[in-house]
């Protein structure tokens, strides 16, 4: 005899499923990553990232609306800076009349409710591909959040809504955020970047900005993969320091990494679907090896499940098209 209780019951049609579905997936869950480039009409396809594109700040313009008629409320910006900016000190991240700084300011010209996010790193300056001023080869920490901190001023200065520093620097959600009280800025966000695991995933979004490490990796800063109980650590220590959101990255390869977190702590969970992840489905579902939809939301799906509060992602658009 079978028991009392039937596992089978519960799934029995589509309306069943959905009344006792744990979890749900909607667009108010997602944010999309923007790659910004100098020009007029230009985008640019990034052959890593299929549906991808690097746009000038006038395509952007477009974009932006475009997106918020598909309800996503939220987006994360990277620019592609000239060779001729980029220096040891990211000299270029400070300029007010900088590409991402403007590109703030025309996205919150056009939707002035959009919530912009800015990446808060090095990197796309950096005359070395790091993300913190280099010297003999190893990278600086303090010298780079002082950097840092100034950058994410001026993004405040151009209107962001969130800063959001993926350099794994030690000790630079603290020093941001004093920066900004210092200068009257109580409501600028910061969405940490606090389990950012130094990882092969990350090939296609290099391409994208032509940011790949000059020399070495970015092991020094970036964390080991091998490691859960550090990810707390990194984590408790963010939101100690003044950290309003925290994000875990990867995704896909750190789900327990988002479960542990989210048991331990009462703060927003992002976790970010990074490139590599991206690229592979595009490859798989070319091929005809992977029905493209199914998989992308059934990942998505399992970013909540594990804990996350929303998911950084390329799919965003699609995603969005989807499930409104």
């Amino acid at each position: 005899m079978y028991p009392n209780q039937r596992n089978r019951r519960l799934r029995q049609s589509p309306a069943i499923r959905a009344l006792v579905s744990e979890n749900q997936l909607s667009v108010n869950d997602l944010m999309l990553p923007l790659f910004v480039c100098e020009g007029i009409h230009v985008k640019e396809p990034i052959n890593a990232m299929p549906g991808c594109f690097r746009m000038s700040l006038d395509l952007l313009k477009e974009e932006v609306k475009t997106i918020w008629g598909l309800g996503i409320k939220a987006v994360l910006i990277f620019v592609k800076v000239s060779d001729s900016l980029k220096d040891n000190r990211g000299t270029e991240t400070i300029n007010p009349q900088g590409l991402m700084q403007r590109a703030v300011m025309e996205i919150k010209s056009t939707v002035s409710e959009m919530v912009v996010m800015t990446d808060v790193a090095l990197d796309p300056y950096s005359s070395f591909g790091h993300d913190g001023i280099v010297e003999n080869n190893k990278i600086l920490n303090d010298p780079t959040i002082e950097v840092l901190s100034q950058m994410a001023l001026s993004h405040a200065h151009a209107g962001a809504d969130f800063v959001a520093p993926s350099d794994m620097m030690d000790g630079r959600v603290l020093s941001i955020r004093t920066t900004l009280e210092k200068a009257g800025f109580f409501n600028i966000g910061i969405m940490s970047y606090s389990a950012k695991y130094a990882s092969g995933f990350y090939g296609p979004f290099r391409e994208a900005l032509d940011s790949s490490p000059g020399f070495g990796d970015k092991q020094t800063y970036q964390m080991d993969p091998a490691n859960r109980l550090e990810a707390i650590t990194e984590t408790t220590r963010d939101i100690d320091e003044g950290a309003d959101i925290v994000m875990v990255k990867p995704g896909i390869t750190n789900l327990d990494i988002v479960r542990e977190i989210r048991d331990n702590v009462d703060v927003p969970i992002a976790v970010y679907q990074v490139s590599g992840e991206y690229a592979m489905l595009k490859a798989a579902s070319e091929k005809g090896w992977l029905d493209h939809d199914t998989v992308m939301l059934e990942q998505l799906l399992a970013f909540k499940r594990a804990g996350a509060n929303f998911i950084a992602t390329y799919h965003a658009k699609e995603a969005a098209t989807l499930i409104c």
